[in-house]
């Protein structure tokens, strides 16, 4: 796969969020979270929806294998999204290599970790399915619920589709996540 990221806007989700935050962490058990980054827009809201793109809109996302909300243009992205409140603005490069960190240096931006993630819009497999202990302790995840490296990450992977071949969600595709520096985000 290629190292070049992909672009997307979702709303942020944190302690801000009150008792929808409360909840969540009381049900998943990651209590060390500060905060989600991450590509799963049940948890992490997409700004903007598929179904109302316009078409200016269609030219610059990526119109490919279930992920139509990500953007080609991270320019074209931030004007779209400058009046639309607070948000992150996120890289995500799908099917990383162990170089990815390295080869993505926008110094806008700053590495979160990465995320795995069911193609076609569907959740992270990391925070928003409960867990999957025989795959991941959720102690491994750092603060923003992501996996900090990605040996870890291709070896969840491969044991998510070990031990749980049967599960509902799946398969699910590694995604290295930069989150851009709020202060970069407005066009």
């Amino acid at each position: 796969m290629s190292d070049t990221p992909w672009f997307i806007a979702v709303r942020p989700f944190g302690p801000s969020d009150g008792e929808s935050w409360s909840s969540f962490v009381a049900w998943s058990g990651l209590s060390q979270l500060e905060e989600i980054v991450s590509l799963d827009g049940m948890l992490c809201e997409h700004v903007l929806d598929v179904a109302a793109f316009d078409a200016e809109d269609w030219k610059h996302n990526v119109d490919q294998d279930f992920v139509g909300a990500l953007c080609l243009d991270l320019e074209y992205l931030r004007r779209r999204v400058s009046s639309l409140g607070e948000l992150n603005l996120l890289a995500a490069i799908r099917s990383p290599t162990p170089e990815c960190e390295q080869a993505f240096r926008d110094p806008r931006f700053r590495f979160q970790g990465y995320d795995l993630y069911e193609p076609d819009c569907g959740p992270s497999a990391l925070t928003n399915c409960g867990g999957f202990p025989l795959a991941f302790r959720n102690a491994e995840l750092n603060r923003v619920g992501l996996l900090p490296t990605w040996s870890r990450a291709m070896e969840v992977q491969a044991a998510l589709r070990e031990t749980y071949p049967d599960c509902e969600h799946g398969p699910w595709d590694v995604w290295a996540l930069w989150r851009m520096e709020p202060r970069f985000v407005r066009a």
